[in-house]
């Protein structure tokens, strides 16, 4: 009997009559001649809860105040310099190439830092809070690599003006109960954040996001927002990743905690502004071979949701039309064209209005086609819009409830919790406790880990094929024979209607989007596509729909004639036409 787990427990068995005890995993004793189980079980200290009550764990003698323990002096900027290195690092393991960290990221970086007045400039920024410089500092010599930053000791930069900026950091307030940081009372000052542009840790992904598009590489917006919603890039909780030094406290927890990855649009306006308050040059042209163009992005999201190979050279077709094939239109140039192009919505937006065109999706056309195609392939080798729907639809609400069940079992909360000050400190660490014993008891019914199955990234939310695992069989190499005809040796869709909704631009200024308003009215197989491409995307259908509209405009403006602009003049009665204002009327001799 092993002493050390039955605690001395001599009593003999009920059964047997033997004094020969054990103890199982479950913490049950067991005689081990017999077998019996008996209702005692060991009693275990579990230092990571306190059942029933929020006493402390243990209490310690000696003096009551302690002298915090503070690490360097750090500002809110080197913070997010960790965390764009950790963010870059992670995408390099993932294979992008190293030239978008040393010579991309760190260039926008540093330029960031310079366009903020924060380093890298002889004119840099000045608060109550803190300085840049020393009193040696020659600011003829200063040079951006040499800039160093000195604590300053108000903490308070609405009501101490730079000129009462005393020297002693320790003076007015204790920082370990302000802020672990510097600067982080700058950093949640309105007027600073509107006038500097500060980082926040939604403007990281962001200055990633140009990063990536600078490089060209092939990881789009969606992309991106994938990788850090599956934890394969971190943002959610890494400030824990921070040096042990850079002490997060108080303030700072405004600034570095979030507790959801943000939304494709969010992301995708910081990095519009980005471009605009970084006054960026040109970008690198995206040429028709760049994974970036549509033409090849097109390819990948027609892969993805296992449409035939001959879609895309319809889909090739439509952007001729449109006009969206021209590099000039897909780079980014704050001069020529101050738009961010979205790569992803707008390569979905194409292939959803190339279905359009050839299928109808009408509610009607698209299942008369089918019937027609089914009374005329015996083989299965001509694609089906039914049988697809059916295969896509299943595959989606597998997706769509798997995603859940990560979601409802991903840990969200951080292993080091931030607090705002002292007093919430211990409710902090109650709460965490409580979360790790439930998460316990979790693993425990379910036989099963509680966190999220580690996946291998990929660009595909869908595999197709006769492999183990698949989502269906693949339908890439189905032909197009029934649905579209040859006309005067011209490819033509069989089908001859195209409806489409209004298409007046609205003012971004004064109004929104109107999807809310009208999917209503919409035809069925049209919104369950926008869902489809959404949930690949990751974005709000409404997100995707008005990038339809936009593409249609460009389409159906293209083949419009151009009307010729008259000018017309009043003139009275007397004066006489001159044979300019003859040509300028449109009258003819």
């Amino acid at each position: 009997m092993d002493d050390e787990h039955t605690a001395g427990y001599r009593e003999p068995c009920a059964q047997c009559s033997a004094v020969d005890w054990g103890v199982s995993d479950e913490g049950r004793f067991y005689c081990r001649s017999c077998h019996n189980i008996i209702e005692r079980t060991r009693e275990v200290v579990d230092s990571t809860f306190t059942p029933g009550s929020s006493r402390i764990s243990n209490i310690s003698r000696g003096t009551r105040t302690k002298r915090p323990v503070r690490g360097r002096e750090w500002m809110i900027c080197e913070g997010f310099q960790f965390i764009l290195r950790n963010q870059a690092n992670a995408l390099l393991k993932l294979g992008v190439n190293p030239h978008f960290k040393d010579e991309v990221l760190c260039q926008l970086w540093r330029l960031y830092l310079q366009k903020s007045r924060q380093a890298y400039t002889h004119d840099p920024v000045r608060s109550s809070k803190f300085k840049v410089g020393g009193p040696d500092r020659d600011p003829d010599t200063d040079s951006a690599a040499e800039s160093t930053i000195t604590f300053a000791s108000d903490t308070d930069v609405e009501t101490n003006p730079p000129s009462t900026a005393g020297s002693n950091a320790g003076s007015s307030c204790d920082l370990s109960v302000c802020s672990g940081s510097v600067d982080a009372v700058s950093y949640l000052s309105r007027r600073m954040r509107q006038s500097r542009g500060l980082m926040s840790m939604e403007k990281t992904l962001a200055l990633i996001h140009l990063a990536l598009i600078w490089s060209r590489e092939a990881l789009t917006l969606s992309d991106l927002l994938r990788l850090v919603n599956e934890g394969h890039v971190p943002y959610v909780n890494s400030y824990e990743e921070l040096p042990d030094e850079m002490k997060l406290e108080g303030k700072d927890a405004l600034i570095f905690r979030v507790e959801s990855v943000p939304s494709h649009q969010a992301v995708y306006k910081e990095a519009k502004n980005l471009v605009l308050f970084l006054q960026l040059p040109a970008f690198p042209p995206i040429s028709r071979q760049s994974l970036l163009h549509p033409a090849l992005l097109s390819l990948r999201y027609l892969t993805d949701v296992n449409l035939p190979d001959e879609l895309h050279l319809w889909v090739c077709r439509l952007m001729e039309r449109a006009g969206m094939a021209d590099q000039t239109l897909n780079t980014v140039d704050r001069l020529s064209r101050p738009v961010l192009p979205h790569y992803d919505v707008r390569a979905a937006a194409l292939i959803i209005v190339t279905m359009k065109l050839i299928f109808g999706l009408d509610d009607h056309t698209e299942w008369d086609l089918s019937n027609q195609i089914g009374d005329q392939d015996d083989t299965g080798n001509m694609f089906n819009m039914r049988r697809w729907y059916k295969l896509l639809q299943a595959a989606l609400t597998r997706a769509q409830q798997r995603a859940v069940h990560n979601d409802a079992r991903k840990q969200w909360k951080a292993k080091r919790p931030l607090h705002m000050n002292k007093r919430d400190k211990s409710v902090v660490i109650k709460r965490k406790r409580i979360a790790e014993q439930m998460q316990i008891c979790f693993e425990k019914l379910s036989s099963c880990p509680a966190g999220v199955e580690s996946v291998e990234p990929s660009s595909f939310r869908f595999c197709w094929g006769d492999e183990d695992g698949a989502d269906g069989p693949s339908l890439h190499q189905t032909k197009l024979a029934g649905l579209v005809t040859l006309k005067h040796n011209v490819l033509t869709p069989s089908n001859a209607t195209y409806w489409h909704p209004v298409l007046k631009p609205c003012n971004p200024r004064t109004c929104s989007s109107h999807y809310s308003e009208v999917e209503a009215t919409l035809p069925r197989t049209f919104v369950w596509l926008l869902q489809l491409f959404s949930f690949l995307l990751d974005v709000k259908p409404a997100y995707l729909y008005e990038e339809v509209l936009r593409v249609e405009r460009r389409v159906i403006s293209s083949k419009m004639p151009k009307k010729t602009r008259t000018r017309t003049r009043t003139r009275t009665r007397d004066q006489p036409r001159t044979p300019q204002r003859r040509q300028e009327a449109g009258e003819t001799r």
